[in-house]
């Protein structure tokens, strides 16, 4: 790495943090420690590495090397204290929720989430008492409203899925900090190459790393970054103890993924943008959601908070929710899967796919249209995109 003192540049971090040659083989790419137990030399030792984990490794629910590698490099890019890996993205919103909050509690939370999250504030959450107040987090004169005395913690996304709005994201953090709650964002559409809410001030970053972080549509995972006392504290809690932890194998992808992340970000912006131009100017699309468009709410937010503009577009079809569905039955290249951040173009729809089960009523109010189509644009050639597109709004 260059030295400490010298400003590194997020491709290299993706490539190099955490990551030295292993030293007994000299091996560049991250071992793959397959292992559930490690040998400890006496009792003694044994006893020190149960405690913790900075003591050295135990059992792999508890810490692994290479998890280990993933995590530094994590943390590397976000700029945070620490990071923490785990199986899935909605694990890590799981474990850091079900640690930070308790009966009785509040959480302003914003009205435009992933469907899992929604379910854990409205179903799981509810259960042992937190309550969630839904709220659009981008009208920033709406959340100090929203506040109570038991509120604990705001959560939001930026950009959000599947709207794709921008929530000012240091405004957020400061309202948190005046009202000592726990800020947390869902940075996944982003990635740490867009942006770094760290840096603006949030207390607590969460990816799921099975998106662009992974980026090739083979593996699952979740991130947590944060200060080091925040997030030991959750591995010492719900990580331990629940224990969505990811596996040595997932994590090793994790980290080959992550080597092409600023490459690959590059592209899917570049992509993201001739696409979004192109369906802006169709004459059967109504409406096109992207932050690099002047048409989008928040550009000028996106302008300053972001350092490009993301692969995810969201618009809407003249002729609605009959419209989209013969469009995206027409296609033939783009693939009609859910997920998002893969090399390859997919295209979903959110209503009756990702967020089906969340009232129609609530996705309205949230921006999600019966016709609204969500694009996560690949690594293709983006002429071989739009033809696709072309072909298939041709038969709406």
């Amino acid at each position: 790495m260059p030295d400490k003192d010298k400003k590194i540049h997020y491709g290299t971090l993706s490539v190099r943090a955490g990551q030295n040659p292993e030293p007994i083989t000299g091996a560049i790419a991250a071992p793959i420690y397959q292992t559930t137990n490690y040998q400890f030399r006496d009792v003694e030792d044994g006893a020190k590495k149960c405690e913790s984990i900075y003591n050295g490794y135990c059992y792999t629910r508890l810490g692994n090397p290479t998890i280990a590698i993933l995590e530094e490099k994590m943390a590397a890019l976000e700029g945070a204290e620490e990071a923490l890996a785990f199986t899935t993205g909605v694990a890590a919103i799981s474990a850091l929720l079900f640690s930070q909050l308790k009966q009785g509690d509040h959480v302003v939370v914003d009205d435009t989430s992933y469907s899992a999250t929604r379910y854990l504030f409205d179903n799981l959450l509810a259960k042992f008492g937190v309550e969630a107040t839904f709220i659009d987090t981008s009208v920033v004169e709406n959340v100090e409203p929203a506040i109570r005395p038991h509120t604990k913690m705001i959560y939001f996304e930026s950009p959000a899925n599947p709207t794709v709005k921008v929530v000012d994201i240091k405004a957020i953090a400061e309202i948190a900090k005046a009202h000592h709650l726990l800020s947390v964002i869902d940075s996944t559409f982003a990635s740490p190459i867009i942006q770094r809410p760290l840096d603006l001030g949030i207390d607590v970053v969460m990816h799921s790393a099975t998106k662009f972080i992974g980026g090739h549509g083979d593996v699952m995972g979740g991130i947590l970054c944060g200060k080091k006392e925040l997030i030991n504290f959750i591995r010492d809690d719900t990580y331990k103890n629940m224990g969505g932890v990811i596996m040595p194998l997932d994590a090793f992808l994790l980290i080959r993924g992550l080597k092409t992340l600023e490459v690959r970000v590059q592209k899917h912006c570049a992509n993201a943008m001739a696409v979004a131009k192109y369906l802006e100017a169709h004459p059967k699309v109504d409406r096109v959601y992207y932050p690099g468009l002047p048409s989008h709410p928040q550009h000028e937010l996106a302008k300053r908070q972001m350092n490009d503009f993301g692969g995810m577009i969201t618009f809407e079809l003249k002729g609605g929710l009959e419209a989209g569905v013969t469009f995206m039955n027409s296609l033939k290249f783009c693939r009609l899967a859910v997920s998002l951040g893969d090399v390859d173009t997919l295209i979903q729809h959110p209503a009756s796919m990702t967020h089906w089960y969340v009232s129609r009523e609530e996705r309205i109010k949230a921006g999600i249209q019966d016709g609204s189509v969500r694009m996560s644009v690949g690594i293709e050639d983006a002429e071989d995109i739009i033809l696709d597109l072309e072909q298939a709004l041709a038969q709406v």
